[in-house]
């Protein structure tokens, strides 16, 4: 993992773009410098150089929509995380860089669409993890449930929580429906969250746990191995 202290969230859209995206900012540069980083919030691609890249100990995709990177900040990004960075995306992500072959591989698969916004159920599976070591092991909440192309397990992503398709309407993977993964790419450590629709659910206890907890996991140490 880097050895910098910046984390940058980056918030530039090329298509729809969340009204939450100012509450989800404000949320995770508070949660950031709970851990004690620096912040840095644009939304201008030139913070993709490798200078940039260099102080920062996670990058956070928030919202993201469409093509948001140069051909020179892809470039960047890539050898960045190759090397040892990290990568927090949240919610619309899933939508961003959809001719990047690469972003696709970090994600294990893309976005495929959702039902309205309803209330639902998440079903955590890995309590030991620290971005959902403070949910309930059945989690009621409200928000837009991703459908994805894929099973991000299938490229070997480790499945933190699903959705429980029989609590909502709308869901296109069964019982095995991803909502929430991380995994890791050469030196570096990839986090998404399909979580974080609205702006108040950044105000919430438990989803700014676990927010705080994937910030936490991906600027942390390596785990022995």
């Amino acid at each position: 993992m880097p050895t910098a202290d910046d984390v940058l969230i980056y918030t530039r859209t090329a298509g729809y773009r969340h009204d939450s995206i100012p509450a989800g900012a404000a949320a995770l540069a508070e949660l950031a410098r709970g851990l004690g980083r620096a912040v840095e919030v644009t939304g201008d691609p030139a913070a993709f150089a490798p200078a940039r890249l260099g102080r920062c100990a996670a990058v956070v995709l928030l919202s993201t929509t469409g093509n948001v990177l140069t051909p020179e900040g892809r470039t960047a990004f890539e050898a960045y995380l190759r090397g040892g960075g990290a990568l927090l995306a949240v919610h619309a992500a899933a939508n961003a860089e959809p001719d990047w072959p690469f972003y696709g591989e970090l994600l294990g698969t893309r976005f495929d669409g959702h039902p309205e916004v309803q209330p639902g159920r998440v079903l955590v599976d890995a309590p030991d993890h620290p971005a959902t070591a403070a949910l309930p092991e059945r989690w009621s909440w409200t928000d837009e449930w991703y459908n994805f192309t894929s099973h991000p397990g299938a490229s070997g992503a480790r499945i933190l929580a699903r959705a429980d398709e029989s609590a909502y309407r709308g869901g296109t993977h069964g019982d095995d429906h991803p909502l929430v993964w991380c995994r890791e790419i050469d030196r570096g450590r990839v986090f998404f969250t399909a979580l974080g629709h609205a702006s108040e659910a950044y105000l919430d206890p438990a989803f700014r746990a676990h927010l705080s907890g994937a910030l936490a996991w991906l600027t942390g140490p390596l785990p022995p191995s």
